[in-house]
């Protein structure tokens, strides 16, 4: 049951981001962000929220929206991962990754460009958020992505990787 929801919601948010994509102007940074989060992922994060919303009656057509968002975030930062400056992974999710697949630089700015769009798509005024809802999504969403968010983390993941560190007891 629960991996019949993963899909059906993965689906759901698949198909936003596909056709918000659509809506973007024309770039040849389109194609390696659609390869980067269109790339077959359970979306996890996605049907927590839908299900998080549900609970508070929040339509499904909103909490789609702020799935894509949150999958936009997810995918930039699994794309920076992966570069040869950071993890240097050649795959993700059984296909090569973004880097491989469009270049390092193609990759980076694929990368930058969902993280931005995850705004845009949050921002969009054909969802009807209220203003002071956009706001605090945007404003938590940021802080969540930025230096003490995913970014923070990546750089702590870089500063200790292959390092030894002492416990700290509590």
């Amino acid at each position: 049951m629960i991996k019949k929801k993963l899909i059906k919601n993965a689906k759901k948010i698949d198909k936003f981001l596909i056709n918000f994509l659509k809506s973007q102007k024309s770039s040849l940074l389109v194609k390696p962000m659609k390869y980067g989060v269109i790339s077959g992922g359970k979306k996890i994060r996605s049907t927590l929220i839908i299900d998080a919303g549900k609970i508070f009656n929040i339509k499904e057509k909103t909490l789609v929206n702020i799935c894509a968002a949150v999958e936009c975030i997810h995918s930039y930062s699994l794309i920076h991962d992966d570069l040869p400056c950071m993890d240097n992974d050649s795959w993700r999710r059984g296909k090569p990754s973004t880097h491989i697949k469009f270049g390092e630089a193609s990759a980076v700015l694929a990368g930058n460009s969902l993280l931005t769009l995850a705004f845009e798509i949050i921002a969009d005024k054909k969802y009807k958020l209220k203003p002071s809802s956009k706001n605090e999504i945007i404003e938590f969403l940021a802080s969540c992505s930025g230096h003490t968010g995913v970014a923070g983390g990546q750089e702590l993941d870089l500063k200790f990787e292959n390092k030894k560190k002492a416990l700290i007891k509590l």
